[in-house]
């Protein structure tokens, strides 16, 4: 197994950077077949989904904007239970499909969040596409349209995902070894 460590923790590897490439594309299949005549707004959740929004736009077969957020809801390895926004939705979003790109979901609060804005903000459709999924430790009832991969509640890191900002630029993902 091959090993890391960040700081203070030490990663084992979970998962290789070509099961995540075959899982965007998996997402990216379902995307260019469902919204491609939808002109919609990909809404990449910084910091963490930025390899993985880059990846899957690469992909994507049809027109499409792309603009970012950021929200900050983490602090060492885990929630805090709050979100806060850090830069906020900037296009005019009134009647537009939204999709937004998430790295990973886990008890659902940033999305939850993220939907909520969108919909105030008048956005008549919003999808979520997130790489990763952790049903053990999702607490919401949303609808999530695009799942790359279902993953343990485990921390992990690397292809976007930190440990107090370091792993984002790792390839593959890690997860902690305690």
């Amino acid at each position: 197994m091959k090993r890391i460590k960040l700081l203070d923790k030490e990663f084992g590897l979970s998962i290789p950077a070509s099961d995540l490439k075959k899982a965007i594309w998996q997402i990216a299949e379902k995307i260019n077949h469902d919204l491609k005549d939808k002109n919609p707004l990909m809404v990449c959740i910084l910091n963490g989904s930025f390899m993985f929004s880059a990846d899957l736009m690469k992909l994507i077969e049809f027109p499409c904007q792309i603009s970012f957020v950021k929200f900050a809801s983490y602090e060492g390895m885990g929630t805090t239970g709050k979100v806060k926004q850090l830069i906020g939705f900037n296009e005019e979003l009134k009647g537009r499909t939204i999709v937004l790109l998430e790295d990973i979901v886990d008890t659902g609060i940033t999305i939850e969040n993220s939907i909520q804005q969108l919909k105030d903000l008048g956005a008549k459709d919003v999808h979520v596409a997130t790489l990763l999924f952790k049903p053990e430790a999702y607490k919401k009832d949303l609808r999530l349209d695009y799942v790359g991969l279902e993953i343990p509640n485990e921390f992990i890191v690397g292809y976007g995902l930190d440990y107090n900002g370091f792993g984002r630029n790792l390839p593959d993902i890690y997860s902690v070894i305690e």
